[in-house]
Order: C-alpha cells, then sequence, then structure tokens
C-alpha cells in the first residue's frame, strides 16, 4: 500500500546519493529531515529540514534526534560499527523501518555469477575497526548491516547499489568515459570490447529507495544497473577513433581501475562488481532508465566542469601506440 505523505529522516543527505533521494522523497510529498554535519555544500531545497550531529561521536553525536520520530530512516552516511550502532540504538522505538544503503561489496569477490542476494557475504568487521578503505569498506558494510538486522529484523531494509553514476558524482569514474568521448581523437577503450561493464543511474536508485519506503519493503535489494559489453559502452557514449588496448598491455603498464574507472577485465579482480543480478529488485518495483539518458542527464552536468584524468593524454597515447605496434 502506498503511504503519502510520510516523515523521512535522512541521516547524509546532501551529497551525490543522498541528494538524490532527498530529492526524489520532496518530489513525491514527503517531508524531510537530513542529519549532517554541516560541513558538506548544502544545495537542498528550504523545506529540508537540517539537524546538526557528528555520527564519529556515537551517541553523543546525535542529541539533534532526542525526542523526535519519524516514520522511517535512511541510512546513507553509515559506513562504521560505531556510527550505525548508535543511530539505530537511538532511533529504535522512534521510527518504523530503518532503510541502511549498503554496498554490493558486502559480497568481495564472487566467483559465482551473476551475484546475487543470496550470494554468502564476507566476514563482518569488528564494531572497534573505524578505518574506512579498499580492504576494510565491505566487512564495515557487512558489520553494519548485521547491527541494523539485530535492532531491526523485519523493520530492517538494505540496498546494496552496484556503481552508481549521474550527476553531482564528484568519483570521476562515469565522469572520465563521458568527458573522453567528447575531447575526440585516438581514444584508449580497454580491452577487446567483450568484458562487461555495469552501473545504476543515480534517480533510479533514488526512485527505488521511495518505492521502499512507500510500500514497507524490507529485505535486501542488489540495485545494479544493464549489463553492457564494453563495445556496447562506447557505441552509447558516442565514441569515436577507438583503439582497443588488451588486457595484457594494460596490467604490464600497470594500469587499474584508478587509471581506467569501471573497467574490470572479465574474470579479473573484483570483476563479480559488474555481473550483479537485479532482478530481486525489479520485481519489487525498480526501474531502469536507458543508457542514453543517463549519458544525455551527465553531459548536461558535466557543462562546464572540468575532472582531471588519472590517465593522461601523453600516457594514453603511449599505449595506444603499443598496441598499434603489436598489431
Amino acid at each position: 500500500m502506498h503511504n503519502p505523505g510520510m516523515r523521512i529522516l535522512v541521516l547524509g543527505g546532501t551529497q551525490f546519493v543522498g541528494r538524490h533521494i532527498v530529492e526524489h522523497l520532496l518530489a513525491a510529498g514527503h517531508a524531510v529531515s537530513i542529519l549532517t554535519r554541516g560541513v558538506s555544500p548544502d544545495a537542498l531545497p528550504m523545506e529540508v529540514e537540517r539537524l546538526r550531529g557528528d555520527r564519529d561521536e556515537g551517541t553523543n553525536g546525535l542529541e539533534a534526534l532526542t525526542g523526535r520520530n519519524w516514520d522511517v530512516c535512511v541510512d546513507v552516511s553509515g559506513y562504521t560499527p560505531r556510527q550505525v550502532r548508535a543511530s539505530a540504538d537511538k532511533l529504535h522505538r522512534h521510527i518504523t523501518r530503518y532503510v541502511f544503503v549498503s554496498a554490493v561489496s558486502v559480497y568481495g569477490d564472487p566467483q559465482k555469477r551473476p551475484v546475487s542476494e543470496t550470494h554468502p557475504r564476507v566476514t563482518p568487521a569488528g564494531e572497534d575497526v573505524t578505518e574506512v578503505n579498499g580492504d576494510t569498506y565491505g566487512a564495515l558494510k557487512v558489520a553494519c548491516e548485521n547491527i541494523v538486522a539485530e535492532i531491526y529484523g523485519e523493520r530492517s531494509t538494505f540496498l546494496r547499489p552496484q556503481v552508481a553514476v549521474g550527476p553531482h558524482d564528484q568519483s570521476g569514474r562515469y565522469a572520465y568515459w563521458v568527458q573522453r568521448a567528447l575531447q575526440g581523437g585516438h581514444m584508449l577503450a580497454p580491452g577487446d570490447g567483450t568484458d562487461h561493464v555495469q552501473f545504476i543511474d543515480v534517480h533510479d536508485l533514488a526512485r527505488f529507495t521511495t518505492t521502499v519506503i512507500e510500500h514497507n519493503l524490507a529485505g535486501s535489494f542488489n540495485l545494479a544497473g544493464p549489463r553492457l559489453t564494453w563495445a556496447a559502452f562506447m557505441n552509447v557514449l558516442g565514441a569515436s577513433n577507438i583503439v582497443w588496448v588488451s588486457a595484457p598491455i594494460l596490467s604490464d603498464a600497470g594500469l587499474t581501475f584508478v587509471e581506467l574507472p569501471l573497467y574490470r577485465p572479465e574474470r579479473g579482480a573484483r570483476s563479480g562488481l559488474m555481473d550483479v543480478s537485479n532482478q530481486r529488485a525489479q520485481q519489487a518495483g525498480l526501474t531502469l532508465s536507458d543508457p542514453a539518458v543517463t549519458l544525455r542527464d551527465m553531459q548536461r552536468w558535466m557543462r562546464g566542469r572540468e575532472f582531471t584524468a588519472a590517465l593522461s593524454r601523453e600516457r594514453e597515447k603511449q599505449l595506444i601506440d603499443s598496441e598499434l605496434g603489436r598489431l
């Protein structure tokens, strides 16, 4: 049943994913409060209630929530057990559902594909772990999920986005390819075109979060977009003068997904991230944007903005020349 006009608390909410979730909730007619430190730029509408707190301080950082009630909490800024334990405990009797934005990293690097919600998760990090990095991220998200499940049971929902892309994404992962295709000239394309890339439009993610809230959906949902070959992705980008540079050359050159964002060779390290099943979420109401729509949306937002690429044009040319010399 659709519940209109609900009161929603968003932990975080001013940056990329959180910002889109807040905007979609407002557009659906809900009243939104956010809890942030007040440090990040805040371009949200005036009708959003702004509460201040610091989750790194545990319960002491959540005083602004005392004595308040909401229908649902959406946690987009919970990265450590200390942060999530405090908010989950504090809100337990003051909300009906806790929606935790997790990540597909909870599955680690599974060899069985596609990755579904029934896949085993990695071993959770200890509740005393506070350092968030590439090695701890997935294990920390598992620990956070476990805390929410322990406290809320059937009143908990876990959203596990894959790679989210769209306006306000400052990571440059998707922006690199959009910008590079627009620049023209001989363009390095990784692999041979048969590897896969998968990402979800942030609008689709935010819209499904609203669906989860309005229909009181429980459980875990992988949020992933269409799975494309790199050849299809290059077509979507409108890239011309493509030179496919083989995975061995890229590997020998020491290039990783940092210099070539979104690229993970088929069956290579963490390539399960590019083979995620969205079937359960689609059955629950997830709708997916056409990749061409996602591209146009991003191009509009990027107009006038420059993203610094980790892969310089000089380095790119060297790799292209290496590939052409091999042929």
